[in-house]
């Protein structure tokens, strides 16, 4: 069964997409099949892996929006056993482009359940902000990563991140764990 993990913090430059890459990458080097999703509308982890974000034909913003299916767009990267749903500038209206539809909060996850156990993980590069994209991945999440920065700003910002996530595992997704 697959394991769905966020990088989720509402600060940036936390190391949010480092993480993710260095993981997947070491997952798929001891053999694991990986999919990165890249929930960035600056969609550095689609160009971490070599990828023109622009060139895409489909990307996590068609996915959330035109109902695009995932398997429709994910990209093989130069790494055996790891792929990538790239992200795209336009991602950044989603939130807007969402605001009515019903079950808005689930769009990820359904998404997901479409995949068929493909991938043994799927790690989600969330913005930093707690929007409606991070809510998809928290919803769609088995658990989070928050990296940190070892400073007093940030741990007032993690206090803060953790009742957000307690909240959203109250209300949306009681399995999600820290």
């Amino acid at each position: 069964m697959v394991k769905v993990i966020s990088i989720a913090n509402r600060k940036g430059g936390v190391g949010k997409t480092t993480t993710a890459v260095n993981i997947a990458t070491a997952m798929a080097a001891i053999g694991k099949n990986v999919l990165i999703l890249d929930m960035d509308p600056q969609g550095n982890a689609t160009t971490s892996l070599g990828i023109n974000k622009n060139k895409c034909l489909f990307s996590t913003y068609d996915l959330m929006i035109s109902n695009c299916k995932i398997e429709d767009a994910i990209i093989k990267t130069d790494i055996k056993k790891f792929d990538i749903l790239p992200s795209a500038p336009a991602l950044a209206a989603a939130e807007i482009e969402l605001s009515d539809v019903d079950k808005r909060e689930y769009i990820l996850k359904n998404a997901l359940n479409t995949l068929d156990n493909k991938y043994d993980y799927v790690l989600i590069d969330c913005p930093p902000s707690l929007n409606l994209i991070t809510l998809n991945a928290l919803v769609s999440s088995d658990s989070v990563i928050v990296p940190l920065q070892s400073e007093f700003l940030a741990l007032e910002g993690l206090a803060d991140l953790v009742k957000n996530i307690n909240t959203i595992k109250r209300n949306f997704n009681p399995k999600l764990e820290i």
